[in-house]
């Protein structure tokens, strides 16, 4: 018996309530692990910091928790005005650059000590992109706060690219960090279904996100012509 649109349209609304909440708990739950499994002395150096931990928290919580903060079921902050969720959504993005540096030169000076070589690793490479990414990313939202400053841009035009360039850039850092569970210490700590599972958490977060950010901008976009 064939669904009702009425039916359908609630199906699919509980679906992404689901995976919102998988997402947020994903976003938190993930770099909770990563911070026990990074006890100290389990890495070389002066801090006990293995590759993953300064990349965990900024991608899987601060970035993601920015990004579901304009879903409309799931948000943390859906009961408060847009102007609200547009400024927490620039504090955890600007919280989650500054983690992301601080977490880079942490390696950098590291493997300085230790006399590796830098950004030799597919890893090492992504996760520069990503961070200069997401420099690039932060600074862009600036336009959209101040949209006077682009003359000859519409402010939804505006949106719309930082929203579709922002999904890369998430995606950027999500990849970054599935490279790094394939280190040498994270497949040595984490092994058998448990890596498996730590690898599917990236993912998860990954198509909830862009899920949502379609539905808002890519959807509507193609709805109007």
């Amino acid at each position: 018996m064939a669904l009702t649109a009425e039916t359908e349209s609630r199906l699919y609304r509980s679906l992404r309530v689901a995976a919102g909440a998988a997402a947020h708990l994903v976003a938190l739950g993930f770099p909770a692990a990563v911070a026990v499994l990074a006890r100290p002395g389990s890495s070389e150096g002066v801090w006990p910091v293995p590759t993953p931990l300064p990349s965990a928290p900024q991608f899987s919580f601060l970035m993601t928790e920015a990004l579901l903060i304009f879903s409309p079921e799931t948000s943390l902050l859906r009961s408060f005005s847009r102007k609200v969720r547009v400024r927490a959504h620039w504090a955890l993005q600007l919280l989650a650059l500054l983690c992301a540096l601080l977490g880079l030169g942490i390696i950098t000076y590291n493997k300085h000590l230790n006399g590796k070589g830098h950004f030799v690793t597919w890893h090492g490479l992504t996760g520069l992109l990503a961070v200069l990414y997401a420099g690039g990313q932060c600074a862009g939202g600036v336009l959209l706060l101040y949209p006077k400053l682009m003359k000859n841009w519409t402010l939804a035009k505006l949106k719309l690219y930082h929203a579709t360039s922002g999904l890369v850039g998430y995606l950027l850092g999500c990849a970054s960090l599935m490279l790094g569970m394939c280190s040498l210490w994270f497949t040595t700590t984490v092994t058998g279904a448990s890596w498996y599972l730590a690898m599917l958490c990236p993912l998860i977060t990954s198509l909830v996100i862009m899920n949502q950010v379609s539905n808002a901008y890519l959807y509507r976009k193609r709805s109007q012509h």
